[in-house]
Protein backbone atom coordinates (compact mmCIF):
# COMPACT_ATOMS: atom_id res chain seq x y z
CA UNK A 1 0.00 0.00 0.00
CA UNK A 2 2.80 2.43 0.88
CA UNK A 3 4.62 1.67 -2.38
CA UNK A 4 1.46 2.43 -4.36
CA UNK A 5 1.09 5.83 -2.66
CA UNK A 6 4.80 6.57 -3.15
CA UNK A 7 4.56 5.69 -6.86
CA UNK A 8 1.53 7.97 -7.28
CA UNK A 9 3.35 10.83 -5.53
CA UNK A 10 6.39 10.39 -7.80
CA UNK A 11 4.24 10.35 -10.94
CA UNK A 12 2.25 13.39 -9.81
CA UNK A 13 5.40 15.27 -8.83
CA UNK A 14 7.12 14.57 -12.13
CA UNK A 15 4.03 15.75 -14.02
CA UNK A 16 4.02 19.01 -12.08
CA UNK A 17 7.75 19.51 -12.70
CA UNK A 18 7.34 18.82 -16.41
CA UNK A 19 4.50 21.37 -16.73
CA UNK A 20 6.53 23.95 -14.78
CA UNK A 21 9.55 23.37 -17.03
CA UNK A 22 7.47 23.78 -20.20
CA UNK A 23 5.85 26.94 -18.85
CA UNK A 24 9.24 28.41 -17.87
CA UNK A 25 10.65 27.59 -21.31
CA UNK A 26 7.71 29.28 -23.05
CA UNK A 27 8.11 32.34 -20.84
CA UNK A 28 11.85 32.51 -21.60
CA UNK A 29 11.11 32.38 -25.34
CA UNK A 30 8.50 35.12 -25.01
CA UNK A 31 10.92 37.32 -23.04
CA UNK A 32 13.67 36.74 -25.59
CA UNK A 33 11.35 37.58 -28.47
CA UNK A 34 10.32 40.83 -26.79
CA UNK A 35 13.90 41.91 -26.20
CA UNK A 36 15.11 40.94 -29.69
CA UNK A 37 17.71 38.51 -28.38
CA UNK A 38 16.46 35.65 -30.50
CA UNK A 39 17.06 37.51 -33.77
CA UNK A 40 20.58 38.47 -32.72
CA UNK A 41 21.28 34.93 -31.59
CA UNK A 42 20.06 33.53 -34.89
CA UNK A 43 22.25 35.95 -36.84
CA UNK A 44 25.31 35.03 -34.76
CA UNK A 45 24.58 31.34 -35.14
CA UNK A 46 24.19 31.69 -38.91
CA UNK A 47 27.48 33.62 -39.12
CA UNK A 48 29.34 31.02 -37.06
CA UNK A 49 27.94 28.21 -39.20
CA UNK A 50 29.11 29.93 -42.38
CA UNK A 51 32.35 30.98 -40.70
CA UNK A 52 32.47 34.12 -42.80
CA UNK A 53 34.61 36.91 -41.41
CA UNK A 54 33.00 40.33 -41.35
CA UNK A 55 34.75 43.40 -42.72
CA UNK A 56 34.92 44.91 -39.25
CA UNK A 57 36.52 41.76 -37.85
CA UNK A 58 39.06 41.70 -40.69
CA UNK A 59 39.96 45.33 -40.09
CA UNK A 60 40.44 44.65 -36.38
CA UNK A 61 42.73 41.70 -37.07
CA UNK A 62 44.90 43.71 -39.46
CA UNK A 63 44.61 46.93 -37.40
CA UNK A 64 43.50 49.04 -40.34
CA UNK A 65 40.75 51.63 -40.68
CA UNK A 66 38.17 52.16 -43.39
CA UNK A 67 40.31 54.99 -44.77
CA UNK A 68 43.33 52.69 -45.26
CA UNK A 69 44.51 52.11 -48.80
CA UNK A 70 45.01 48.67 -50.24
CA UNK A 71 48.79 49.19 -50.10
CA UNK A 72 48.56 49.92 -46.34
CA UNK A 73 46.54 46.76 -45.85
CA UNK A 74 49.07 44.66 -47.78
CA UNK A 75 51.96 46.13 -45.75
CA UNK A 76 50.18 45.27 -42.47
CA UNK A 77 49.30 41.83 -43.80
CA UNK A 78 52.89 41.09 -44.83
CA UNK A 79 54.28 42.10 -41.44
CA UNK A 80 51.70 40.14 -39.44
CA UNK A 81 51.85 37.08 -41.70
CA UNK A 82 55.66 36.89 -41.59
CA UNK A 83 55.83 37.47 -37.82
CA UNK A 84 53.39 34.64 -37.21
CA UNK A 85 55.22 32.41 -39.68
CA UNK A 86 58.50 32.85 -37.81
CA UNK A 87 57.56 32.91 -34.17
CA UNK A 88 53.79 33.00 -33.94
CA UNK A 89 51.02 30.48 -34.27
CA UNK A 90 49.52 28.89 -37.34
CA UNK A 91 46.07 29.83 -36.03
CA UNK A 92 46.91 33.54 -35.92
CA UNK A 93 48.61 33.32 -39.29
CA UNK A 94 45.46 31.81 -40.80
CA UNK A 95 43.31 34.53 -39.20
CA UNK A 96 45.54 37.18 -40.79
CA UNK A 97 45.25 35.44 -44.17
CA UNK A 98 41.43 35.17 -43.88
CA UNK A 99 41.26 38.86 -42.92
CA UNK A 100 43.19 39.77 -46.08
CA UNK A 101 40.85 37.55 -48.14
CA UNK A 102 37.83 39.29 -46.67
CA UNK A 103 39.21 42.73 -47.46
CA UNK A 104 40.11 41.58 -50.98
CA UNK A 105 36.39 41.01 -51.55
CA UNK A 106 35.58 44.44 -50.13
CA UNK A 107 38.21 46.24 -52.23
CA UNK A 108 37.47 44.12 -55.32
CA UNK A 109 41.04 42.81 -55.59
CA UNK A 110 42.04 39.50 -57.16
CA UNK A 111 44.91 37.77 -55.30
CA UNK A 112 47.99 39.90 -54.62
CA UNK A 113 47.31 42.50 -57.32
CA UNK A 114 46.30 46.10 -57.00
CA UNK A 115 42.66 47.22 -56.84
CA UNK A 116 41.01 48.04 -60.15
CA UNK A 117 41.16 51.70 -61.16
Amino acid sequence: MASKILAQLIIMGSGILARAFVQAYRQALANAARSGITQETLQNAARSVRKVMTEQEARQILSVSKESTWEDIIKKYDVLFENNAKKGSFYLQSKVYRAKECLERVYGVKGEGNPPS
